[in-house]
């Protein structure tokens, strides 16, 4: 039973974080419900300080929440401790942040091998060098990330997370480093890969047009759920 695909990819329930400061103790998100479906790919939308990338965080299991529950791919999160959730993650998730988070000392092949190596793939290298092609980098993959544009720097980051070919990826402003025109390439690269590997996609964005690509928006207001979304058009 442990590899039949759920028929929610995620459920939070009732997520609550709060965290303490010196004028007392603050609510970042306050009873967020939601569920997302296998292969959905869902923005979650909202202004600064609204609780999106925390949110984003608990659903993927990087912190935990001050009470209520996730259920990441039919496991709950809950039930894990920290070498659990880091083991899931491994199976199941990819991420793509907006700061890229490359390490500078690897070269862009490398970058892209490490998550592989980390999981015993016999044909990483095989892998990742066409992985690196398919986001347009096949010249460039002995470059260090110092010696590549910001849009290199995050083809590399989404060959990355597509190479262990996850069941959920996460994805944090991925374009908020970037220029317009190259965003939009970006976020086309995204989605067409995305679309291949038949990925659940759950995206946190300030930008409209890029939310507008996804399947719903799920709307926050000061830690609130105000919008579970339509299907957008």
């Amino acid at each position: 039973m442990e590899n039949k695909e759920p028929q929610l990819m995620i459920v939070a329930q009732g997520l609550t974080k709060r965290v303490s400061t010196l004028a007392g103790d603050l609510t970042i998100l306050s009873k967020v419900s939601l569920e997302i479906k296998p292969g959905e790919s869902v923005a979650v939308v909202g202004i600064s300080g609204s609780g999106k990338s925390t949110l984003l965080g608990l659903l993927a299991g990087l912190d935990e929440p001050s009470s209520g529950k996730v259920i990441l791919a039919g496991h709950d999160l809950n039930q894990l401790d920290e070498d659990g959730r880091a083991l899931l993650r491994g199976k199941y998730v990819g991420f793509i942040f907006q700061s890229f988070q490359l390490l500078p000392s690897l070269t862009a092949l490398e970058n892209v091998l490490l998550p592989l190596e980390i999981k015993g793939c016999d044909d990483a290298e095989i892998k990742a060098k066409d992985l690196l092609a398919r986001v347009g980098l096949a010249e460039r993959i002995s470059h260090y990330p110092a010696q590549l544009s910001g849009g290199e720097q995050q083809r590399v980051a989404i060959a990355r997370a597509f190479v262990t070919e996850p069941t959920i990826l996460f994805a944090d402003e991925p374009t908020g480093n970037l220029d317009t025109q190259t965003g939009e390439k970006i976020i086309d690269l995204l989605f067409e890969l995305n679309r291949e590997k038949h990925t659940t996609l759950v995206m946190v964005t300030h930008d409209d047009h890029l939310a507008s690509r996804c399947d719903r928006k799920v709307s926050l207001e000061v830690g609130r759920v105000v919008n579970l979304g339509e299907t957008a058009t």
